[in-house]
Order: structure tokens, then sequence, then C-alpha cells
């Protein structure tokens, strides 16, 4: 799939936003040891990808596909999603081929879904020694991408009652991790009668997801 024109047609507009029937862009949903549910929230990806669709008109596949750290074709998906409620582990090979796979272009987008949280700053430590998580400013093009959320990350769950906090890892200059705390975007994606949540809580999950999926296309054309 020739993925520099896919995302130079989404970065421009949804009017143009238009690729070949059948073309199976996708997001890869990473499959984990350790005990968490990385198969969390089944609906999410789906709804978030028919957001896409009929949002910008990008042909996008109407389901994720499940990759693990060391699947051969985790190099043919840009966005990398993870979720769950518990406990994440990678052995060291998986930490060398992610972060191989992160520093080659790709992009890890990590939900916490309310328990993932000690476990996945552990491994970010582990397979990124040299950087750190920092605070991803709300004037950052990924809140900005197709819609305008001048506040950056929305609070969708409570949780802890903590405020949202978009947070990242950058490789020269480049987002390459973006983790979601304290929001949970991804029980906002969510068939609407899982949770309940009201019709502008969901709303604003979706924008938060259009724009990370556009901003990872973008990110390839770059």
């Amino acid at each position: 799939m020739n993925w520099i024109l896919v995302a130079i047609l989404a970065v421009s507009g949804p009017s143009t936003a238009l690729v070949a029937e059948g073309d199976s862009i996708t997001v890869a949903r990473l499959q984990y040891d350790g005990g968490g549910d990385w198969y969390a929230n089944p609906s999410s990806l789906p709804n978030l990808l028919a957001a896409v669709r009929d949002r910008t008109g990008i042909q996008v596949a109407r389901r994720e596909v499940n990759v693990t750290p060391l699947d051969p074709a985790l190099r043919d998906y840009p966005y990398l999603y993870m979720t769950g409620h518990g406990n994440v582990t990678f052995t060291p090979a998986e930490r060398i081929a992610l972060r191989n796979y992160l520093l080659a272009g790709g992009f890890l987008h990590a939900d916490d879904n309310y328990g993932l949280d000690e476990s996945f700053r552990a491994e970010m430590v582990q397979m990124f020694p040299e950087v750190g998580l920092t605070e991803i400013p709300s004037e950052h093009p990924v809140f900005h991408t197709f819609y305008d959320l001048p506040d950056g990350l929305p609070k969708i769950h409570e949780h802890d009652g903590k405020p949202p906090q978009a947070l990242g890892i950058f490789h020269e200059g480049r987002l390459v991790v973006f983790y979601s705390y304290e929001s949970d975007l991804g029980d906002g994606w969510e068939d609407e009668a899982v949770h309940e949540d009201p019709p502008e809580t969901r709303e604003e999950a979706f924008r938060m997801g259009v724009n990370l999926f556009l901003y990872v296309l973008g990110q390839v054309a770059s």
C-alpha cells in the first residue's frame, strides 16, 4: 500500500481524502504478555475506524488487526494501539523490536484503561532509557490535525478523578509514543450501550481519535 499517498490525501482535507475501495488502511492492536487484557474494549477500534471513514472519506478497513511485538507484519501498520486494565510485560527481544519499529517511522498509542499505568511506564523506561514521557502541550498539531481541540486531551472517564494527561516520547522531534492517561479514549469509542457515556463525551473521544489517526498518516508523508 502506498502509505505516503494516503497520508498526503488525508491531510489535504475531507473533500480530497479518498483512496481506492478495498485498501486496508487500519489500526493494529498490540497483543502483549504480562496478564493485562490487551483485547479490552472490543467495539472501540471498529467504531473509531467507522468514524474516520464517515468523517474523512478515507476508505479504511472495518476492523483492526492484532499483532505481537515480534510479528513481521508490524512494520506494515503505522498506527499501533494498546490498551488494557492490567500488567504489561515485554521481553528484551520485544522491546528491541518495538523500539526499532518506532524509530523507523512507527507510532504507538497507549490508552490507559485503568490499571495499565505503572507497568507501561516501567516498560517505556526500559525501551527508551535516554528519554522520558513528557507532557504534550495543547498547541501540538495532534490536537489540531482535523478537529481543533484547544484544551488538549479530553476527559472521558473519571478513574482516579485526575485531569487527563497526554504524555509522549519524542525522537528527533517526532512524536513516536502517545500515552493517553486518565482519559480512556477507548471507552468513549465503544458502543454507546457499553458505558452509557453522553453523546458529547463520545464525540470528544471520537474527535481525538480521528485527529490521532490523521496525524499518524501525516507523519508518514513527512
